[in-house]
């Protein structure tokens, strides 16, 4: 069981569902009255960024996303 579930949603958002923190840049926490979702913007178009405020249906974004491996990561040094 995942704390945390991030789907990648066709031609619209992230949607993170379950027991998650999001801070901006500083490290302070958004305030997110309780909720246990939320669609974070992949179209750079949101008045209400980082979250979808359903702007990618307007300017007709479209990105598929299927899911793949990742190749291993460089060694640390």
């Amino acid at each position: 069981m995942h704390d945390c579930e991030i789907t990648c949603r066709n031609n619209g958002p992230l949607r993170i569902s379950g027991q998650f923190v999001i801070k901006d840049a500083d490290g302070k926490e958004f305030d997110l009255s309780g909720r246990e979702v939320v669609s974070l913007c992949r179209c750079g178009h949101s008045q209400n960024k980082p979250f979808c405020d359903g702007s990618h249906a307007k300017v007709g974004f479209q990105s598929e996303i299927h899911a793949f491996k990742l190749p291993a990561p460089p060694p640390k040094v």
